[in-house]
């Protein structure tokens, strides 16, 4: 058996319009699709990302039947972590560039420091959930 690549990865996000505010408007992913699942009193969103697709799971916090999903457990490098997702990391070509992009809509961004067994250009922000997001250049 032999994967040629990662078609999507999925997101389950405790307030979705707030979520989808950040992916789509602040950081820039294209909608491929967006549907309401009653039968889950959920909305899915696809969203592109070069070739890779991010799914976003989540209720509208005014939906009656909303209720939240548990908190992430710890971040890295700062707490022992759960298993699981760990982080995504994004390739961008200019990383200070991005970094003041993000700065400018008010995102927090970690300082640049270098990947210690790389030695590449990385640095990380959060998204509204507190999943650790990564610029890597």
């Amino acid at each position: 058996m032999k994967f040629t690549a990662i078609h999507h990865i999925a997101i389950i996000v405790s307030d979705y319009e707030k979520s989808r505010d950040f992916y789509v408007n602040k950081l820039g992913f294209e909608i491929i699709s967006e549907n309401h699942r009653p039968e889950r009193h959920d909305y899915k969103l696809d969203l592109k990302c070069g070739q890779l697709e991010l799914e976003i799971f989540g209720n509208k916090i005014t939906d009656p039947a909303y209720s939240a999903p548990p908190k992430r457990i710890g971040r890295p490098e700062y707490d022992r972590e759960a298993c699981g997702l760990r982080h995504l990391a994004f390739y961008v070509d200019d990383i200070e560039t991005y970094k003041a992009e993000l700065e400018q809509q008010g995102i927090f961004v970690e300082p640049v420091r270098f990947d210690d067994y790389t030695g590449r250009k990385m640095t990380f922000f959060f998204d509204p959930d507190g999943l650790p997001l990564e610029l890597h250049e």
